[in-house]
């Protein structure tokens, strides 16, 4: 379960993001909670916040992974995370001082975005060359671990701060992290790096990878229900606040403790991937079930009618969920050539995120004319209906080329599609 972590640049680069990842989960908390304060409870100012930070992945997450391909992506890496802590500081300063407002928020959520659009497809990028080909299923599998510890912890320490100091002070403890996960890249050996080849810079970059993908008839699929799932299964961080407040009458603590038991299934699911991860390529059925599983539980989690129940649904819909990312995660970068890694990760991204600005305002807006539960119920039912339609895909371009898409065997796709 733990093979990566013999890797001594993994265990430095592991135990920078421990630390910084609380502190993001903490920020998050006290964003969305700082977003229905100033807005009076507003769903769809919350969609917006949401939007506004997923915004800039649909215009720099593919260039992300070209600079991927082309630079240094340790390097790239400290850069953002100074951004990004910088950001956190400029919140926590605005919110503590009393004069912070929702257009505050909004402009930051942008600046934020900015930078996470570059951070996410690099750092993907960057997990084969900590550890290698051989075990960067492990180690994706790991850093959802270590991503989920932190999404246990932070947003229950941050409800109880939300409601001991206020929502400033754990802005400011964010962007204090920081400095841990800046740490961890400073401490990795470049030497011990185990990078391909540097793309040289030319023309036509961001247009070959596309066009690799566009060939590859099986990413395109995969990237397909990647969309789908993320941006209207994957709803958690718009709707979590709002049933809270709205659906169950509960306030910042109660919110907390929803997102850690999401966490806690979640958790679950990455340790049972890592535990999967020494068998070698994931099976297309376990990222299509999964998809499905998960579609199928969430639907489930908005029909509960109790705080508590709905809170326990939260934990096997998070293992469904993580069961699913980790799959295809996986699957695309251990399929794609390795330097065009950095650029399929980036698409691969740019579809992961790139939908919530559309999907984070639509479920507001479901949640303020329905009732805040419908965009738990319809996103669990959207991502059902995608999974099995992508899964018909496969199968029938198997069974027309006598692959094994569909069938009892085993299957994995190499650098070409084959």
């Amino acid at each position: 379960m733990f093979a990566s972590l013999r890797v001594r640049n993994y265990r430095r680069y592991a135990s920078g993001q421990v630390v910084s990842l609380v502190g993001t989960w903490m920020q998050r908390v006290a964003q969305d909670w700082l977003v229905l304060e100033l807005s009076g409870g507003s769903a769809v100012a919350l969609g917006v916040a949401v939007a506004l930070q997923f915004a800039p992945t649909l215009v720099l997450s593919l260039w992300a992974g070209v600079l991927a391909d082309r630079y240094d992506k340790r390097t790239m890496l400290i850069a953002v995370q100074v951004g990004m802590g910088l950001c956190g500081l400029l919140l926590g300063v605005l919110d503590v001082g009393g004069v912070v407002t929702l257009w505050h928020v909004y402009l930051l959520c942008v600046v934020l975005g900015c930078f996470s659009a570059i951070d996410v497809p690099v750092r993907q990028a960057f997990a084969v060359e900590i550890v290698g080909p051989d075990q960067v299923a492990n180690a994706v599998a790991l850093n959802s671990m270590t991503f989920n510890v932190a999404r246990i912890a932070g947003p229950a320490v941050a409800g109880l701060l939300i409601v001991a100091v206020g929502t400033g002070w754990v802005f400011l403890i964010n962007a204090t992290s920081y400095v841990g996960v800046v740490a961890g890249l400073v401490a990795i050996d470049p030497v011990r790096l185990l990078r391909p080849p540097r793309v040289p810079r030319r023309r036509g970059q961001l247009a070959e990878g596309l066009r690799y993908v566009r060939g590859r008839p099986d990413l395109v699929v995969l990237l397909s229900l990647v969309f789908f799932v993320a941006t209207f299964g994957l709803n958690f961080h718009t709707t979590l606040a709002v049933v809270a407040r709205n659906v169950f009458g509960r306030g910042a603590d109660a919110y907390g403790l929803l997102a850690t038991l999401l966490a806690v299934g979640t958790l679950t699911g990455a340790a049972l991937a890592a535990r999967r991860s020494g068998r070698g390529r994931p099976r297309l059925r376990l990222v299509f079930g999964a998809a499905a599983a998960f579609g199928a539980l969430e639907v489930a989690v908005g029909l509960m009618p109790t705080y508590t129940t709905f809170g326990l649904m939260l934990i096997p819909c998070g293992a469904a969920a993580l069961t699913f990312t980790t799959a295809v995660n996986s699957t695309v970068q251990l399929s794609v050539d390795p330097q065009l890694r950095g650029r399929v990760m980036g698409l691969y991204m740019l579809l992961f995120l790139g939908g919530n600005p559309v999907g984070a305002p639509m479920m507001g807006w479901l949640a303020e004319e329905v009732n805040g539960r419908a965009p738990i119920v319809v996103g669990g039912a959207v991502t059902v209906l995608a999974a099995l339609a992508c899964a018909a895909v496969l199968a029938l371009r198997g069974l027309e080329q006598g692959d094994p898409y569909g069938g009892s065997e085993d299957f994995s796709i190499d650098s070409k599609g084959r």
